[in-house]
């Protein structure tokens, strides 16, 4: 009985050293696998055919979509995003405050997003911000308006200085002898505001000395504030012969104090950006001119950007758009494209 015993204590432990050896090939012992949950930031990814194309999270804050461009700005790269299936895309809105948008940023960058895209509602005040988002490690595109000198950052927009001197090279011909003409800005330190305001000192000011600027105020690109000032100035003075507004939302707000008024049925008024309100009110002879700041560009050249970056071809692009006149010799064409893209 006990050589019986024996034999069986032989037999169960030879059982266990083969199972403690594995079945695999050259008798080596396989891992055991990592739980379900598990992960690391120092695992490798898994090849592509496994896990399909990486999904990128993009954040795009918006200055205020309050702002006409701003909002049709927001939209233009929320549809055009479409067109990308490896990015995703979050819109947030600034509400045209430096706290907001500062407090948006540091958002994303603790959310860990792959990329942020900021458009600036004052760019000095978003500078240090932006450059947090490059020292953690994440791309980071300034855009209308780009913030300059921030190295490792990208950045996509338009020349601001041009986009007035269009403007003001015509007006140069279109302003009568000894006009009196109001003034628009923007928000100060803003680079569009600041290059758009110099543009108009340098290329028509400079080389009309008889014009008077009867009123000059700081509308934050806003067309009720704009609206404000302007319905102010019509009580001051008895002749105003052109708005110089730095964007198309101030331009429409002071032609709006002034649309019943037969003393200004006259009015020249020139803006920047192109909008579908400021195509129209051209199309109807109520406003000058304007430069096309077109949204639909910056996004297609935003997304174009994003995804370079993101797959590794480009480290750092810094690319503008153009800037045509648009006046009611051409209107009918830019009609046709806010048509096309569902703005009219």
């Amino acid at each position: 009985m006990k050589k019986i015993s024996h034999v069986l204590v032989a037999l169960l432990l030879s059982v266990a050293l083969l199972a403690g050896c594995g079945g695999g090939s050259g008798g080596s012992a396989q891992p055991s696998a990592p739980p379900a949950d598990s992960s690391s930031d120092s695992a490798p990814s898994a090849a592509p055919e496994d896990a399909g194309e990486q999904t990128f999270r993009v954040a795009y804050i918006a200055r205020a979509q309050a702002d006409s461009f701003a909002a049709w700005l927001a939209n233009a790269v929320r549809e055009e995003a479409d067109k990308y299936p490896n990015i995703s895309v979050d819109i947030m809105d600034g509400e045209a405050s430096d706290d907001k948008v500062n407090s948006l940023i540091e958002n994303s960058i603790t959310n860990r997003y792959d990329l942020i895209i900021v458009q600036p509602n004052n760019g000095e005040a978003q500078r240090p911000y932006v450059e947090q988002i490059i020292a953690a490690g994440i791309f980071a595109i300034t855009t209308n308006a780009r913030i300059e000198g921030i190295a490792g950052g990208s950045s996509v927009d338009a020349d601001p200085y041009m986009q007035a001197a269009v403007n003001a090279v015509a007006a140069l011909e279109q302003v009568p002898e000894n006009a009196n003409v109001v003034v628009l800005n923007g928000p100060p330190g803003n680079f569009h505001a600041d290059q758009r305001r110099l543009s108009w000192q340098t290329e028509f000011f400079e080389k009309r000395s008889d014009v008077t600027i009867v009123g000059e105020q700081i509308a934050n690109w806003n067309k009720d504030e704009a609206m404000a000032f302007m319905e102010d100035w019509i009580q001051a003075n008895d002749r105003i012969d052109a708005i110089i507004s730095m964007n198309d939302n101030m331009a429409a707000g002071a032609l709006e104090a002034v649309k019943d008024n037969p003393k200004f049925a006259d009015i020249l008024a020139y803006g920047v950006d192109g909008t579908a309100e400021a195509i129209l009110l051209i199309q109807e002879g109520k406003m000058t001119s304007t430069c096309l700041q077109s949204a639909y560009d910056l996004a297609e050249l935003l997304l174009e950007t994003s995804n370079k970056l993101l797959t590794g071809q480009e480290t750092e692009i810094n690319t503008d758009i153009g800037n045509p006149l648009v006046t009611i010799d051409n209107v009918e064409q830019y009609i046709e494209m806010h048509k096309r893209a569902g703005a009219l």
